[in-house]
């Protein structure tokens, strides 16, 4: 799963995700870009609660990664 931050968030709203998502065992992997902060969540994301984590402050919007069968 891929959370993609607003522009405009700032370090207490991406703090706020990584909490939401440490509070929930789950590990990403963060990349900074110029315009965007990217977190690539790693675990059973089918347990996150998609319109929670969309719902916090500083999401733009949150992406999932098709699983191969």
């Amino acid at each position: 799963m891929l959370v993609i931050m607003k522009k405009a968030a700032n370090e207490s709203e991406l703090e706020g995700v990584k909490s939401y998502l440490i509070d929930r065992d789950f590990d990403f992997h963060q990349s900074t870009g110029a315009n965007r902060i990217i977190l690539g969540v790693i675990g059973h994301t089918a347990a996150i609660n998609q319109g929670e984590l969309r719902s916090l402050p500083g999401v733009l919007e949150i992406f999932k990664i098709p699983e191969e069968h």
